[in-house]
């Protein structure tokens, strides 16, 4: 694989992460070996009685199968509550599973799932299970010439319901505070079999095992359900950080342990969850992946572009040097949105890309958004609208706003919200902004139900 690699080489895939780390010089890169060309670790496909899960799945990946979505709730639960929409279209499942932060919100669900994963390297593959996986805060079984090929678990049946809910500090981008997954089986009215997992309370993420042997064969009624919950705040020994107290912890296990049993009682596991999610992603043709030999190129908003500070830079600042200053850093770490562009049909925080995997990539910044006639419409309505005031955030607000309209075309005010909940504005309060984006739907929606072309 990739054992004679120089020391100080590290895999790149989203970089969600990464990126981050290396903007903190934490564990920082001599240099990156990019594995998004690997197109064929890209799969989500169904095995027999399980599902597997390649290792550049991304979130939106989960999000966008029927399948998973019917048969894998608690681990599509998680993933929609992964950052923002424009970090679910790049960052991976098994990305989250390696970087190993207990507040990570898939490791809960896949172990409540009893998910196992492949680990290929060059002496070729072994299985680990996930409950081996993690040996202690931020550390993995994974060995330094391995990669996670992929991730397996049992689908669940109609025998088996399964629930993940999170407390975070905001709605969108928001740090675990807690979160639990619990996969229930039944016989009948009874449970026959449980696991229930928790993270944000330990350096790990940790599995109630007092808890589950005290949910066997008992029916899922009221008292049932207190008591256990009292049994899963009294079973932790909770850490204590910045985001919530040990004591805060202890009482929140007690109630989203018991909100997620009395949702599974009543059957209501999947209420609000969206049928179809909003993802910021709109197919596109496949990327033909090419080596890089003179340099880093892309075409960029239709114009064949050289970049030639992208071997050493993110994608943001590479198309602020060759003039895309449309493009705004205000975070640097992914969490404002300001510098959103589409990469070959994805919204992506240009932040967080390293400029090196754009090579050979369709980009379009706010500068390419209007054609050359007139601007686009949600441009126009977020005028007519008074949008705009400071303009700073409006950039990443409009790539993200017109491709969920590129998306779908009658999106909700709810689908409105979702779409721009990775970007941050501090002027506007958001409601003329909300207000430009259902009025630009409705513009782009009359002609085609008149019959004629938008």
């Amino acid at each position: 694989m990739w054992r004679d690699a120089a020391p100080g080489t590290r895999l790149v895939a989203g970089g969600t992460d990464l990126v981050v780390e290396q903007q903190r010089g934490v564990k920082l890169a001599a240099q990156l070996i990019d594995l998004t060309g690997l197109r064929e670790l890209k799969y989500v496909r169904r095995e027999g009685d399980e599902f597997v899960l390649g290792a550049l799945v991304t979130h939106n990946d989960v999000l966008a199968s029927e399948d998973l979505r019917r048969w894998a709730l608690p681990l599509v639960q998680a993933c929609i509550e992964v950052g923002a929409p424009q970090i679910r279209t790049r960052a991976t499942v098994a990305g989250n599973l390696v970087t190993a932060s207990p507040a990570n919100d898939t490791i809960a669900p896949l172990l409540a799932l009893d998910a196992r994963l492949v680990l290929a390297s060059i002496d070729g593959e072994r299985t680990v299970a996930m409950s081996d996986f993690y040996p202690g805060f931020r550390q993995t079984a994974l060995r330094a010439d391995e990669i996670v090929r992929e991730i397996r678990f049992r689908a669940l049946d109609m025998r088996h319901r399964g629930i993940f809910l999170k407390l975070g500090l905001r709605r969108a981008q928001a740090i675990s505070v807690i979160n639990v997954a619990i996969v229930l089986g039944f016989e009948g009215t009874h449970v026959a079999t449980a696991r229930i997992a928790l993270g944000c309370v330990a350096p790990t993420v940790v599995r109630m095992r007092n808890v589950e042997a005290a949910l066997a064969g008992a029916q899922l009624d009221a008292q049932t359900i207190a008591r256990v919950a009292k049994q899963a705040a009294d079973e932790i020994a909770p850490i204590d950080d910045l985001r919530g107290s040990a004591g805060y912890r202890r009482d929140t296990v007690a109630a989203l342990v018991a909100q997620a049993l009395e949702s599974l009682a009543a059957g209501r596991e999947a209420e609000g969850f969206p049928d179809l999610p909003v993802l910021l992603e709109v197919p596109s043709p496949t990327r033909i992946t090419s080596p890089i030999e003179g340099g880093v190129t892309a075409r960029v908003n239709g114009e064949q572009r050289a970049l030639p500070t992208a071997m050493r830079k993110t994608l943001l600042d590479a198309l602020r040097d060759v003039g895309c200053t449309g493009v705004k850093e205000g975070c640097a770490e992914g969490e404002c949105g300001a510098c959103t562009v589409w990469l070959d049909g994805q919204a992506v925080m240009s932040c967080l890309v390293p400029a090196a995997q754009a090579h050979g990539a369709d980009v379009i910044t706010i500068e390419g958004l209007a054609s050359s006639e007139e601007l686009h419409p949600l441009q126009r309505a977020y005028i007519a609208r008074g949008a705009v005031q400071c303009g700073f955030c409006i950039p990443g607000m409009l790539m993200a706003g017109a491709k969920l309209l590129e998306e779908r075309a009658e999106p909700t005010r709810e689908d409105c919200q979702v779409a721009i909940s990775g970007n941050l504005c501090r002027c506007t309060g958001y409601r003329k902004i909300l207000d430009a984006m259902e009025e630009a739907a409705l513009q782009t929606a009359m002609p085609q139900e008149q019959g004629v072309p938008a």
